[in-house]
């Protein structure tokens, strides 16, 4: 996917910044987790990649903000992307 699709499906939610997503990939397992806007987000957009944090830390996330709870996924290898709440 290109960056303009995934900031489109991002902005399709503004009022939940832990709106989870379901991520289909060319080559590997589906994964569902949620976009982070973390400290170097604009830096990792120009290159379409993105910082997410899986279903199953998303509480972790929220209460201790560490950034090693997320992975980072190249854009270019999603398929589609489809809202979970």
């Amino acid at each position: 996917m290109t960056i303009e699709q995934i900031e489109r499906f991002l902005g399709a939610n503004p009022n939940d910044p832990f709106c989870s997503a379901k991520i289909f990939f060319k080559a590997r397992n589906t994964f569902e987790g949620v976009f982070i806007k973390a400290p170097d987000y604009l830096e990792l957009k120009k290159k379409n990649f993105w910082r997410i944090v899986a279903a199953d830390k998303i509480e972790e996330y929220r209460q201790s903000k560490v950034i090693s709870l997320t992975r980072i996924f190249n854009g270019s290898e999603f398929t589609r992307l489809s809202s979970n709440g």
